[in-house]
């Protein structure tokens, strides 16, 4: 088989990864990026909105009440130390990005363009703040591509369209590299590395309906549960209350920020019944809730009263033009409306996991040692994860608008510039081991070993393992429903030993990746049902109508689980900044 080294692995091509490798890159590290698709491709690609930095260039603003919100937001269970650190680094992130070449919209003074996003505000919970930076509805897009142009200048050796299938690990829990899957020819390939970041995004697809694109399958945060590292907040989910209704793309709230509104049936603007200060600004798992509930009461609109509207027309076809160009293309594509003369039809989508690996703030990894002992932390050496897939809990219950690119690219930069130092501290490969080698080409293979009973396809299980988790972990949770989802999970799940990929007598590469990420899916999903029918309070993202109120007394905590026995553990959540007062928890009104 062969073998390659590297100082730094990461695994993932999207911001979080992207900006790791730049650093290190330009430290003359030897780095490798492994992507299953074309970096570009990535889907922070898709990101439209814009990131969030108090830069107070369109008016004042300050990265003290960028921390206010993104605590309030969080539902209080974000860690405050983690917060301060993202929101401080927001400033010297974007600047940093916008010398890198990114095209960010500009004010008529030259400066950065900025637009209001959900749940911002000036002074602690005051008048509405205009915090996001954004490339028109591009945002992600314009930082992507700038980003991969600078790894190439800086000789970042990329593995494209290679797939990731397990992480190597030595007996005393140093993690080696991972074992790897060249797509176009299905040779394996063992990548060895002295520090390896896990940047390998969100696992949107485990339901249905979603705005993810179909590569979101949580691969590198199964990875992490079959190394024994558990998951972190995973019942934490959030829908996007504004998805292309019955196909899940997404709608920026960048559109909200521009001026558009919500509608039900009666042309009513519902949302002034939800949050009477924010309106349609308010936070988005109280707009899913809003829109789910207007439907609920009969106030839907369309033949079947399963969406609502958001109106954009009012804006003008200029302003559509200049700040919404993609969110126009999308319309006319996917729901065949155009914005400008007609209302978008809009329903909530699976979005964003507030969870996963935990980490400390500077991105590494960590081993959580139980509630009482949560300072303990035991950092796993040259381990690393940032962006969707990690869980430095700057999102807590929820994630604000404009949070998410900026965590990855604040993360991102942070797990790069401290494997800088990792690297200098040990400047020397750990012997191969070869058992757990061996474990991950097991995997790799086992799909083309006779079947226990009758063969499954990929495809059949998949569609049922998505339709059962929209239908038991949705926007609305009760206990009977998710006990219910866990007990089929755990059934179906079984199923998985018996899918077998053949195809007149050969198996195709993409066929045995398809695979590999349903296995992913399943382990993601079962995090997510077992942690959200555990936790019986209502809390940002998780809301359940049989313990309606948050309690702060019991569940101000994190939930971990571990893959072994389906186990839950718990940790305290570090309610003490850095260098400021903490924020302490107050009743959520927008």
């Amino acid at each position: 088989m062969k073998t390659v080294q590297f100082d730094a692995l990461i695994i993932g091509a999207g911001g979080a990864g992207m900006n790791a490798a730049l650093q290190l890159a330009d430290a003359q590290l030897q780095v490798a990026v492994v992507s299953k698709v074309f970096p570009t491709r990535s889907h922070t690609v898709a990101a439209q909105g814009g990131v969030n930095a108090a830069l107070g260039n369109v008016m004042a603003d300050k990265w003290h009440w960028h921390m206010f919100d993104t605590v309030k937001g969080s539902d209080y269970l974000g860690d405050q130390d983690a917060i301060e650190h993202m929101c401080r680094e927001a400033i010297p992130t974007v600047y940093e990005l916008e010398h890198n070449g990114v095209p960010f919209s500009r004010l008529d003074n030259g400066k950065i363009y900025q637009r209001p996003f959900g749940g911002q505000s000036q002074e602690f919970g005051g008048k509405q703040a205009a915090r996001t930076c954004a490339a028109a509805d591009r945002t992600g897009h314009a930082i992507l591509h700038s980003l991969y142009q600078q790894n190439i200048r800086a000789k970042t050796h990329f593995f494209d369209e290679y797939f990731a299938v397990d992480l190597i690990r030595d007996e005393e829990g140093f993690i080696l590299g991972v074992l790897a899957l060249e797509i176009a020819t299905g040779e394996p390939i063992l990548i060895e590395s002295k520090a390896t970041l896990i940047a390998t995004g969100g696992g949107g697809q485990v339901y249905r309906t979603t705005s993810n694109a179909h590569i979101n399958t949580g691969d590198g945060m199964a990875m992490a549960l079959r190394a024994g590292i558990p998951l972190q907040d995973m019942e934490f989910f959030q829908f996007h209350p504004t998805g292309i209704a019955g196909k899940g793309m997404l709608i920026t709230e960048g559109v909200r920020g521009e001026g558009g509104y919500l509608i039900n049936s009666e042309g009513e603007r519902f949302m002034e019944r939800y949050a009477s200060m924010a309106k349609d600004l308010a936070s988005r798992d109280v707009v899913s809730r809003a829109i789910v509930t207007e439907i609920n009461e009969g106030r839907g609109c369309g033949p079947n009263k399963d969406h609502v509207l958001l109106k954009v027309d009012h804006l003008g076809e200029e302003v559509v033009a200049k700040r919404l160009p993609s969110i126009r293309e999308s319309s006319r594509i996917f729901a065949g409306i155009d914005p400008v003369e007609e209302p978008i039809p809009v329903f909530p989508t699976a979005h964003y996991m507030m969870g996963g690996i935990p980490t400390d703030r500077f991105a590494r990894v960590v081993m959580p040692l139980g509630e009482e002992q949560d300072e303990q932390n035991a950092v796993i050496p040259g381990l690393y994860a940032a962006g969707e897939c990690a869980c430095a809990s700057v999102h807590g219950a929820n994630r604000l608008g404009g949070n998410s690119l900026l965590d990855i690219l604040v993360f991102g930069r942070l797990a790069g510039k401290d494997i800088i130092d990792y690297v200098k501290n040990n400047p020397e490969h750990r012997p191969l081991n070869q058992a757990s080698v061996d474990r991950a080409l097991y995997r790799l293979n086992r799909w083309e070993l006779p079947p226990e009973g009758e063969a499954l396809s990929v495809n059949e299980l998949r569609c049922e393992l998505q339709k059962l988790m929209e239908d038991h972990a949705g926007v609305f949770r009760s206990e009977e429903v998710m006990q219910k989802g866990v007990l089929k999970l755990q059934a179906l799940r079984k199923k998985l030993a018996q899918v077998r990929l053949q195809h007149r007598g050969k198996v195709f590469n993409t066929a045995r990746i398809e695979a590999l990420e349903l296995e992913n899916l399943f382990d993601i999903g079962m995090a997510i049902a077992v942690a959200a029918a555990n936790r019986k309070e209502s809390r940002g993202a998780h809301a359940r109508p049989d313990y309606p109120k948050r309690d702060d007394q019991n569940w101000m905590k994190h939930s971990l689980y571990f893959q072994q026995g389906d186990r839950l553990s718990y940790k305290a959540v570090r309610s003490t900044p850095l260098s400021v007062e903490s924020f302490p928890p107050k009743e959520r009104i927008y």
